[in-house]
């Protein structure tokens, strides 16, 4: 990972930075909370992440490139619970207050100190490589499509179906390991709109009437997520004349595909003329963000990204972590998605609606 002095602020944000941003949507605390008694917002989200701590620690078990992997499962198991314990005793420790991305960055550093890189690198790679046999037919189906509004809903609907592939969610974990996930089923069964936050009529009118020169996507989960959802969207910007970047991963964390890994599938999915089922891709562009989490904090990406993100003018945060728990109400300097599938019930509730509610939040900048 670049190293903390080479990152950057995210040249899109809307400045002044200090005054306009804060990663984390749910506030944890507020200021007359008092410093050293864990507030119940805190206790409930450590309380989510304890609850997690079983699936992390199976899925560490049966890392077959660690050795003794079993008992620095278990060792991972008891340092994390124990943050976690000490966070609600001292709401101080360990870096605290707690919000998502510390509780999030703990995990990951009690795991990468015990020597587990990528517990879920089996599991990515079995999604990615079924994924990847069924991309051609997604594509298709979207292809046959007349209605370019009716094709920009479909697309945002294979957005969210896919985004149900993350094993970072306790009961979806649970539902994934029954009976895998069903991209088309998925499709089909998204909750009923209005969505709980529910834009995309303007957007889809917005589609009709306007283009955009170059689009960032903060990317998600590997598997469905990406190559059923992502893919084919960023090819039907490609297809209209946009420029993409896909801002992936440096290190992995949880089921989320990395830089690396994306390039990896990208190259997969072209045909010998470089083409996507069609489409031309010398307008695609895969960047490492150099983030290493499922969240985002958008003061910290890597120069690279920065640098190929200065004329975007339309942002897409995909997924719970970077474009719900984080960013969700980042307000950038161009038009904007935040999308994803709502998976923890606390933020079914701080937002007001049900598990497995969806998120489409479009904001467009006028140009004036």
């Amino acid at each position: 990972m670049e190293s903390a002095s080479s990152m950057v602020s995210f040249p899109l944000l809307m400045t002044p930075i200090e005054s306009t941003y804060r990663a984390c949507t749910i506030p944890y605390r507020f200021d007359n909370d008092n410093p050293r008694k864990a507030t119940q917002t805190e206790i409930l989200w450590i309380d989510l992440f304890l609850n997690s701590v079983p699936s992390f620690k199976k899925r560490a078990e049966s890392d077959d490139t660690v050795a003794d992997a079993p008992t620095k499962a278990e060792k991972f198991a008891q340092r994390y619970t124990t943050i976690l314990e000490d966070l609600k005793k001292d709401p101080q420790s360990h870096g605290g207050p707690p919000d998502c991305i510390l509780l999030c960055r703990l995990r990951e550093q009690v795991l990468r100190e015990l020597g587990f890189q990528d517990i879920f690198k089996k599991v990515k790679e079995d999604e990615n490589s079924k994924a990847i046999s069924l991309f051609p037919d997604v594509v298709q189906l979207n292809d046959a499509i007349e209605d370019a509004g009716k094709r920009a809903e479909n697309l945002v609907r294979g957005i969210l179906a896919g985004n149900i592939f993350d094993l970072g969610s306790a009961q979806l974990a649970e539902v994934f390991a029954k009976d895998g996930m069903s991209f088309l089923a998925s499709c089909q069964s998204l909750v009923p709109r209005p969505w709980v936050i529910d834009d995309l009529d303007f957007f889809k009118l917005k589609w009709s009437r306007k283009s955009w020169k170059k689009a960032v996507i903060f990317v998600d989960n590997s598997g469905a997520d990406i190559v059923l959802g992502i893919l084919p969207f960023a090819r039907e910007l490609l297809r209209r004349g946009t420029q993409v970047v896909l801002a992936a991963n440096d290190l992995p964390s949880i089921n989320d595909v990395t830089y690396s890994e994306l390039l990896e599938i990208v190259s997969k999915l072209k045909d010998e003329n470089g083409q996507l089922m069609g489409v031309d891709t010398s307008g695609l562009l895969i960047a490492n963000s150099g983030n290493d989490l499922p969240v985002i904090d958008l003061t910290n990406v890597s120069q690279e990204l920065a640098y190929l993100a200065a004329d975007a003018d339309l942002v897409i945060l995909e997924g719970m972590g970077r474009g719900i728990e984080t960013n969700l109400y980042a307000q950038l300097k161009c038009d904007s998605i935040k999308i994803g599938m709502v998976k923890h019930p606390e933020v079914a509730q701080f937002l007001g609606g049900r598990l497995y509610d969806c998120v489409f939040k479009y904001n467009e900048v006028s140009s004036s």
